[in-house]
C-alpha cells in the first residue's frame, strides 16, 4: 500500500487531525479494524452517525484491495444499518472479498459490537484503477 501517498486519508490518515485513525490488520481472509466512536462522531445522542459508520465499512473493504496492492475505487456501496451503533462503545470491523469479475471485485463487510451484536453490514463492488 501506498501510506505516504494516503497521508491525509479521513479514515487512516496519520497527517489528519479530523481522521479516524483506523489501523488494518489481516487475519486470515478478513480484512480488520477497531473503532472506538466518541461524541463528535455522533448523530442522535449516544449513536455513531450513520455517515460514520459507512465510511468505517467502506474504507475496510476499499482498503483491503489496496492492501493487496491494488489501486482500488467504490463502484458501489450498500449499508444496512442493523441497531443503533453506541458511542463509547469497541466496534470490531471487519471486510472480506466474495468473489470477482475481472477488475471488479465484490466485498462484504460487518461490524460487531464485542458481545458479537452486528450493528451494520456492507456490500460493495470495487473497482481496480490499474495503469
Amino acid at each position: 500500500m501506498a501510506e505516504d501517498a494516503n497521508r491525509w486519508c479521513f479514515a487512516c490518515g496519520p497527517d489528519n487531525p479530523i481522521s479516524l485513525k483506523l489501523k488494518f490488520r489481516e487475519e486470515g481472509d478478513r480484512y480488520c479494524s477497531d473503532f472506538v466512536g466518541q461524541e463528535v462522531h455522533q448523530s442522535y445522542d449516544g449513536i455513531v452517525h450513520g455517515g460514520i459508520i459507512s465510511t468505517l465499512l467502506d474504507e475496510i473493504m476499499g482498503g483491503y484491495m489496496y492492501y493487496k496492492g491494488h489501486k482500488a475505487v467504490t463502484a458501489k456501496l450498500e449499508v444496512r444499518y442493523r441497531k443503533p451503533t453506541p458511542i463509547g462503545q469497541h466496534l470490531n470491523i471487519q471486510g472480506w472479498i466474495v468473489g470477482n469479475r475481472g477488475s471488479m471485485y465484490d466485498l462484504a463487510s460487518q461490524i460487531t459490537l464485542d458481545d458479537g451484536t452486528v450493528t451494520a453490514e456492507g456490500k460493495a463492488k470495487i473497482a481496480l484503477i490499474e495503469g
